[in-house]
């Protein structure tokens, strides 16, 4: 069960408004909401309206959901549409002022358990530390192999 929230022509440029996104995605909703809280930027205060949406909607759908139970699975931040204003300048000249907006998308998503994460997590770890070991044991085989042919034509040369 996913539940979607999303805000459209907010006002300020997407690459501000990513830094909010990137600093609370794959977190839980009540670690964010705090977070969020304190945060100096002026795209927070959005965040948390907009969380805060996305919980009720999914409460909406489902009594039993609970916000601690709930991880911020995606967040994505486009560009929006671009007001053009106008400054004027010397000698009758006017340049653009462009004044752009964020479209944000935001999916929460049932929290794992924590028993999950602890069993899959050696099973990764064991598996990328065997492919390690075989590309140690290869790299050297493969450089003597490099230099026994950069080698040889400078022997046959010199014969």
């Amino acid at each position: 069960m996913t539940m979607r929230a999303y805000l459209k022509n907010y006002r300020q440029a997407p690459r501000k408004v990513r830094l909010v996104a990137d600093a609370i995605r794959g977190k839980r909703v009540s670690v964010v909401q705090t977070e969020l809280a304190f945060m100096p930027h002026k795209a927070a205060a959005m965040f948390k309206k907009l969380v805060q949406s996305a919980v009720a909607n999914a409460r909406q759908n489902d009594a039993s959901v609970d916000a601690k139970d709930l991880v911020i699975d995606r967040v994505t931040v486009d560009k929006g549409i671009t007001y053009v204003r106008y400054m004027p300048r010397a000698f009758g000249r006017a340049t653009p002022i462009n004044r752009e907006c964020s479209h944000v998308s935001l999916v929460l998503a049932p929290a794992v358990s924590e028993d999950r994460e602890a069993t899959a997590a050696p099973k990764k770890t064991a598996e990328k530390m065997a492919e390690k070991k075989e590309v140690k044991e290869a790299a050297p085989k493969k450089a003597a192999q490099k230099v026994a042919k950069k080698t040889a034509p400078k022997k046959a040369a010199q014969k």
